[in-house]
Parts: structure tokens; C-alpha cells; sequence
């Protein structure tokens, strides 16, 4: 799968310069890592966001915004934003918010 340079351009730009932020190519597009932890990820089909099991729902309430699904398996607490979701500037930066959020409360791998 194609990747989607000006998603990740736009990501890399809300996300800043962070303390242990990186990225690494997975999932067919390319995954930010806060400490280890995936956090959020840009392909061509979409941005993919971390919200945590049960933090999710809001996001799901917006069009263009769906459970991401692996294979045949839901992935619960990460949502799949497409490119009307994620063009919404506002949304795509409370969608990384809400990301941010729940990573930092994990621990660091």
C-alpha cells in the first residue's frame, strides 16, 4: 500500500518536536510512536488514531471516521479517519489530541 506524504507532513507538523516521538513504516504507511507505544499512523487510505478501548466513541459519531479493522478483526480504541474526516483541521488535530492523551498514560516500552 502506498504511502500518503502530505498526511504525514500534516501529522508531523501538529505532532512537533516531542521527547521520545518517532516514526517507523508499518501497516503499509508509516507509524508515530510516542515512547515506544504506536500513537497514531498515515497511509493512503486514511490517518489511523489510538484513542484507547472506550474512548472512541465520539470519534465514531463523526462521518468519515470508522473502527479500524485488521483483517477481519476490530481493533478497538483505534479509529480509521478518511480523507474527510482528516482534512478537517480541527478534527484532525482533537483526533491527535485525544491520541496524545491516552499514550502518554501508558508506560514507555
Amino acid at each position: 500500500m502506498a504511502r500518503d506524504a502530505g498526511l504525514e507532513e500534516l501529522i508531523r507538523q501538529e505532532l512537533g518536536e516531542r521527547p521520545g516521538l518517532s516514526e517507523k513504516p508499518m501497516f503499509g504507511g508509516l507509524a508515530f510512536l510516542l515512547d515506544g507505544n504506536l500513537l497514531c499512523g498515515a497511509r493512503n487510505d486514511g490517518m489511523l488514531a489510538r484513542l484507547g478501548k472506550g474512548n472512541d466513541g465520539w470519534a465514531l459519531a463523526h462521518p468519515g471516521i470508522e473502527l479500524m479493522v485488521m483483517g477481519d478483526r476490530p481493533m478497538n480504541g483505534w479509529v480509521r479517519a478518511g480523507a474527510q474526516a482528516y482534512g478537517d483541521d480541527a478534527l484532525r488535530q482533537r483526533l491527535l489530541d485525544a491520541a496524545l492523551a491516552y499514550v502518554v498514560s501508558l508506560p514507555p516500552k
